[in-house]
């Protein structure tokens, strides 16, 4: 029995062990490389096997935030700025790579001290950064799902504007988190993902969704497939990917290897995914070579210590 804990949990677990399989892979072009079935050491980064990348530092950092402080976006913003420029939340202890749409939001920051129009707003910024670390929303506030969407709506609205505030990323984020919430709290992933689901359908209203992810929202990931469906970073086709990839996988591994396996953004899509794929399967639905080969999970269970 996968209980609801067990699902919260498996939402960060699932974000660091997707994030890890796709490092080594990212930037590859699809077919370009022997696939990946497991942790591989090497990628841009020269990471070690089982380690992971800005996606889960960013992920901890909003973690860590939520937990000391509850819900301030300038504090999510400085712990996010911490990574950056001191190490703060990384595997190894140093940021060794950073997005170009989330340095420009966080030096803006640094020079306003405020998080919540720190983040770009035009479209052609729309990547995929304020997705890749979302779990943390879902994981403490998706029980407001049943009784006060429209607070878990603004909140992961919000969670996007330090670093991406363009109307795509803002509605994925509200996409996901609604989505994620209906997962962990143990609703059936047919039900979740169905455009009439109502809780998506009251989300749409407040929100008033991009119409590319309106798209999405309405099952566009269920009628395409590889090459329409790509590793990129922009944040439409990152959500797209993990959708389609986890949508109708029979478990954790397949949903995951299924999407790194793009190239790519490989380690942002492979995160997104697992954190859809933990929160339906939950933790014990990871597979256990890979719980025990992730590098720090301590960081990752003193996160979930806050949280939970």
């Amino acid at each position: 029995m996968v209980t609801r804990t067990d699902r919260q949990r498996g939402a960060l677990w699932g974000l660091a062990v997707g994030d890890a399989l796709g490092a080594a892979v990212e930037f590859r072009q699809p077919g370009s490389f022997e696939p990946v079935t497991g942790y591989r050491g090497g990628g841009p980064h020269g990471l070690g096997p089982g380690e992971w990348t800005d996606d889960t530092s960013m992920a901890l950092a909003l973690a860590d935030s939520i937990a000391r402080v509850g819900w301030d976006l300038d504090d999510q913003a400085a712990r996010y700025v911490r990574w950056w420029r001191d190490g703060h939340y990384s595997v190894n202890g140093r940021c060794f790579d950073i997005g170009i749409t989330t340095r420009a939001a966080l030096q803006r920051f640094e020079q306003t001290g405020d998080a919540r129009s720190s983040g770009g707003t035009a479209e052609h910024a729309s990547g995929n950064g304020s997705i890749m670390r979302l779990a943390p929303v879902p994981v403490r506030y998706g029980n407001m799902l049943s009784d006060r969407i429209l607070a878990l709506v603004e909140r992961a609205a919000d969670s996007s504007l330090p670093t991406h505030a363009s109307a795509p990323c803002i509605s994925a984020c509200v996409y996901m988190t609604v989505v994620m919430s209906g997962l962990i709290e143990g609703l059936p992933r047919e039900d979740v993902l169905d455009p009439s689901w109502p809780p998506l359908r009251r989300a749409r209203d407040i929100s008033s969704f991009h119409p590319e992810i309106e798209r999405i929202a309405d099952g566009s990931f269920r009628a395409k497939s590889p090459p329409e469906i790509t590793g990129s970073g922009y944040v439409v086709r990152t959500l797209e990917a993990a959708l389609w990839a986890f949508h109708d996988a029979r478990d954790f591994r397949e949903a995951v290897l299924r999407v790194v396996n793009l190239g790519q953004d490989a380690d942002t899509t492979g995160a997104v995914c697992g954190q859809f794929a933990g929160s339906y399967w939950g933790e014990t639905g990871i597979p256990q070579e890979w719980r025990d080969g992730l590098a720090r999970p301590d960081m990752l269970e003193d996160a979930l210590q806050g949280l939970l």
